[in-house]
C-alpha cells in the first residue's frame, strides 16, 4: 500500500485570485477612510493653533473690499468657548451655539489674534445676536453672518492693530434649538 500515490493537488489561478484582490483592496481602502476619518474627527477639540501651508493668494475681504492679509502659514485660532445666544424667531425665540475659529496667515498675525480674543469675541457676539432665526435657518443668512462677521472683526484689528490680521471666520460647530 506504500506504492499507492495520493492525487496532487492543484491549484487553479481561475476567478479566485481577482475575487481575493478586490477583497484584499476593499479592506485596504476601509482601514485607510477610516484612518483617515478619525484623524479629522479627534483634532477638532484641540483649542491651539493649527498650521497648513497654502501657496495660494487669500481671498479679498468681506465687502468687495481689497483689504490686503500678510502672506505667509495658514494659521487657525479657535475661539476658547462657543458663542451661545438668543435670537427672536417667527414663534419663538431660539438658542443659538456657535463654535467659531479664525483664519490668519502668519505669526505675527496668529499672535497679535490671540492677544485680542475678548475684543473679538465681543464684537462676534455683537454681530451673531442682532440677527434672527429666520436668516439663520438658511444657507445664505448664515453666510451673510460669516460675512457681517468677517467685516466687523477685520474693522475692530485695523484699528487697533494698524493692518489687517484676520482673513476668514470660520463656524466650526453650528447649532440652533
Amino acid at each position: 500500500m506504500a506504492a499507492e500515490e495520493q492525487p496532487e493537488l492543484e491549484v487553479e489561478d481561475g476567478g479566485g485570485g481577482k475575487k481575493k484582490l478586490i477583497i484584499i483592496i476593499a479592506v485596504v481602502l476601509v482601514v485607510v477612510l477610516g484612518a483617515g476619518g478619525f484623524f479629522l474627527m479627534s483634532g477638532g477639540d484641540d483649542s491651539s493653533a493649527q498650521e497648513v501651508s497654502l501657496d495660494e493668494t487669500p481671498a479679498a475681504a468681506a465687502g468687495g473690499s481689497a483689504a490686503s492679509v500678510e502672506l505667509g502659514d495658514a494659521m487657525y485660532v479657535a475661539m476658547p468657548r462657543p458663542f451661545v445666544f438668543n435670537v427672536p424667531g417667527a414663534n419663538r425665540d431660539r438658542l443659538v451655539q456657535i463654535k467659531v475659529q479664525l483664519l490668519v496667515r502668519g505669526a505675527q498675525n496668529e499672535e497679535t489674534a490671540k492677544k485680542h480674543i475678548p475684543l473679538i469675541e465681543g464684537t462676534l457676539l455683537r454681530v451673531f445676536s442682532g440677527t434672527s432665526a429666520d436668516e439663520l435657518g438658511t444657507s445664505a443668512g448664515k453666510e451673510a453672518l460669516k460675512k457681517n462677521a468677517l467685516k466687523a472683526v477685520q474693522d475692530e484689528l485695523l484699528s487697533i492693530a494698524g493692518r489687517t490680521v484676520v482673513e476668514s471666520v470660520l463656524f466650526t460647530g453650528f447649532v440652533m434649538q
